[in-house]
C-alpha cells in the first residue's frame, strides 16, 4: 500500500479499499473488524468540515473575506504578501488547502496586473539586450528625477532592474499562496487530513488518551501556525523582493499611480459582491457556532460544555454533524411572515442554505476513503504485532535525546511527504512513531505531533502537494523557484516545531512524563521505573 500511494500506480482511494480484500484473505483481520474503520466519528469529523466548506464556498463568503482583509492591509507589494498569506491562512483552516489556493490566485493575479501590467511583457523587458534605437520608455514605476538624468544604456539598464524586481515580486505573490494555505491547514483538527488521522490512530492505539480534541489542537496549533507564518512572510518577502525600502516605504513617486489602480481594482471586486445578503448572514453564524461549539466542547484548560451530557457521549463528531445538519433545511432567503395572517399573501420561494446534490458535488469522497484506508492499515499492523516488530528494531534510536528525535522525526516527514502525499505519509509513518516511543519511553505525542505537522510542511516541488501543483500550472513560476524557497521554508518549519513542541506544548499535553494510558497492556514495569526525560538532551 506504501508502494501504491508513492507512486499512485491505483488512484488513492482504490488503494485504501486495499485491506477490505485482503485482510481478511490473508488471516490479518475479520472483515468486521476491518470495515468499520472506514467511517469512524473522525471521518465524520472530517465530513462536518467538508460539508461547511461547501456551504462557504457556495455562497461566496470566502471571497467577501478575502479582499476585506485585502482592502485593510494595502497595496504595498510586501504588506500584500503578508495579507494574501493571512487571507489563505485563515481560509484554509476550515476550507480545503487546493481550494483556497484555487480561490486566492486569480484574485493575485488580477493586482499584480494593476501593480505592474502585463506579465508577459514584464518579462520581455527582463530579457531586453539591445535597444535598437538607443532609447527606451521609463517604466510607470521609475522616480520623475530618473526620467530627467537616465538615457540610452543607463536608461535601459535601469528599467530592466525595475522589470526584473517587479517580476520577483510577482513569483513571491504566486509562491505565498499555496505554502500559507499549506501552514493554515494545521492550526485546525478539519483543517487537513493528517490531523484527523493522528486522532484516529491516538485513539486506535490509546484508547484512555483524550488530550487531543478540536479545542486543544487549537490551542497548540494556532500560535504554531502564526509564528511560522510570520516568519515565512519575512522569507518571502527578503527573497522576492517585498521587503526592500523600494517597496516598502512610501515615495511620492509614479509608481503610486499603479497602486492606487490595483487599490481600485480590490475595491471593485468588493462592490460587485454587494451588501450581505441573508444567506451569506446566516452561514457566518452558522460558521461561528460551528467554530465555537467545537473549541468550547472540551478544550482542557477550562471545563467544557460536554460536561452538561454524560462523560464520552458528545463528541467533536457530534458537534460537527449537528450544526451541518442544520444547514440543508435552514432557509437562504429571509422568510416571510404575512402569510400567517394573510393566507392570500406571496411568500418567498424556500431554498435551503446547502442541497446534498451540491454536497456531493463538492466533497472530496475519495479523501474519506483515504482517511478509512489509513485506520484500517493502522488497525492491521497494530493486532497483527508489525508495529510492535518495527518498534523492536528501533531501540537504537533510544540513545538519541528526545528533542533531537523530534527535529530528526519532523526533518525526515518533511523531507518524504515532498514525493508522496501527506495523507499517505502520516499513515505509513505514525504507527511506526508510536511504537518507537513506547519502545524508548517517550510520551507518545512528543514524537507524534510534529510528524503529523511535518507532513504537511510540502514546499519543495510542484508534485508535493495540490495546492503547489495550482501554483506552478500558471506557468509563471520554475521548479527552481519553488526548491530554493521551500528548503529553507521546510528548515524553518521544523525549527517552529521544534520550539513549540519544547515550549507550550510540553506544558499543555504534560510531555515531560511518561503517560499510564501509554504503558502496554502486559507490561510488568513498576511505574516509579518509567522516568521523565529531559527535553534539553
Amino acid at each position: 500500500m506504501a508502494m501504491f500511494w508513492c507512486t499512485e500506480a491505483l488512484p488513492l482511494a482504490v488503494t485504501a479499499m486495499l485491506p477490505v480484500c485482503l485482510f481478511p484473505t490473508l488471516g490479518v483481520l475479520p472483515s468486521k473488524k476491518v470495515c468499520p474503520q472506514y467511517f469512524l466519528e473522525t471521518n465524520f469529523l472530517f465530513l462536518s468540515g467538508l460539508v461547511m466548506a461547501s456551504a462557504i464556498e457556495e455562497w461566496g463568503l470566502h471571497r467577501r473575506i478575502a479582499l476585506k482583509v485585502l482592502k485593510i492591509v494595502g497595496v504595498k507589494p510586501a504588506w500584500l504578501i503578508l495579507g494574501m498569506m493571512m487571507t489563505s491562512a485563515s481560509l484554509s483552516m476550515w476550507l480545503s488547502n487546493t481550494a483556497t489556493t484555487a480561490m486566492m490566485l486569480p484574485i493575485a493575479n488580477a493586482i499584480l496586473e494593476s501593480l505592474f501590467g502585463d506579465l508577459e511583457t514584464l518579462k520581455e523587458n527582463c530579457k531586453v539586450q539591445d535597444d535598437p534605437e538607443g532609447q527606451s520608455q521609463v517604466k510607470l514605476h521609475m522616480l520623475p528625477s530618473e526620467k530627467h538624468v537616465l538615457t540610452g544604456e543607463d536608461r535601459e539598464m535601469s528599467e530592466r532592474r525595475e522589470a526584473s524586481t517587479q517580476l520577483k515580486v510577482w513569483k513571491g505573490f504566486l509562491i505565498c499562496i499555496p505554502y500559507a494555505a499549506s501552514i493554515g491547514g494545521t492550526a485546525t483538527l478539519t483543517g487537513t487530513a493528517p490531523n484527523l488521522i493522528l486522532v484516529g490512530q491516538l485513539k486506535s492505539y490509546f484508547p484512555e488518551c483524550d488530550l487531543i480534541n478540536f479545542g486543544s489542537w487549537f490551542v497548540f496549533a494556532f500560535p504554531l501556525m502564526i509564528i511560522f507564518l510570520f516568519v515565512a512572510w519575512i522569507w518571502i518577502s527578503f527573497l522576492y523582493g517585498g521587503l526592500n525600502t523600494r517597496l516598502c516605504i512610501n515615495k511620492q513617486d509614479d509608481r503610486a499611480a499603479a497602486e492606487a489602480k490595483a487599490r481600485a481594482v480590490i475595491d471593485e471586486d468588493y462592490k460587485k459582491l454587494g451588501p450581505i445578503n441573508f444567506a451569506e448572514g446566516s452561514i457566518s453564524f452558522f460558521f461561528i457556532l460551528f467554530a465555537i461549539l467545537l473549541f468550547t466542547r472540551d478544550p482542557k484548560f477550562v471545563t467544557g460544555w460536554s460536561v452538561l451530557f454524560n462523560k464520552g457521549y458528545v463528541s467533536d463528531a457530534v458537534t460537527g454533524v449537528i450544526i451541518i445538519s442544520i444547514l440543508f433545511f435552514f432557509p437562504s432567503e429571509r422568510p416571510s411572515l404575512s402569510w400567517w395572517f394573510n393566507p392570500r399573501a406571496s411568500n418567498t420561494p424556500y431554498v435551503p442554505l446547502l442541497s446534498w446534490k451540491r454536497v456531493q458535488e463538492c466533497v472530496p469522497w475519495n479523501i474519506i476513503l483515504l482517511l478509512g484506508g489509513g485506520f484500517a492499515m493502522a488497525k492491521g499492523c497494530e493486532e497483527s504485532g508489525l508495529a510492535a516488530w518495527i518498534g523492536g528494531h528501533l531501540q537504537p534510536l533510544a540513545q538519541v535525546p528526545p528533542a533531537a528525535a523530534v527535529i530528526l522525526i519532523t526533518a525526515f516527514i518533511a523531507c518524504f511527504t515532498e514525493f508522496a502525499s501527506n495523507t499517505a505519509t502520516i499513515i505509513i509513518f505514525l504507527p511506526v512513531i508510536a511504537e518507537l516511543a513506547i519502545r524508548v519511553k517517550v510520551h507518545p505525542l512528543y514524537f507524534m505531533i510534529p510528524a503529523t505537522v511535518g507532513c504537511s510542511y510540502a514546499f519543495m516541488l510542484p508534485v508535493s502537494t495540490p495546492p503547489n501543483s495550482i501554483a506552478f500550472a500558471s506557468g509563471h513560476l520554475m521548479v527552481k523557484d519553488m526548491v530554493k524557497t521551500g528548503f529553507m521554508m521546510n528548515i524553518l518549519g521544523i525549527l517552529c516545531v521544534s520550539l513549540a513542541m519544547n515550549t507550550w506544548g510540553l506544558h499543555m499535553f504534560t510531555l515531560h512524563a511518561y503517560p499510564d494510558w501509554a504503558r502496554p497492556l502486559n507490561s510488568t514495569e513498576p511505574l516509579s521505573a518509567v522516568l521523565a526525560f529531559n527535553t534539553t538532551g
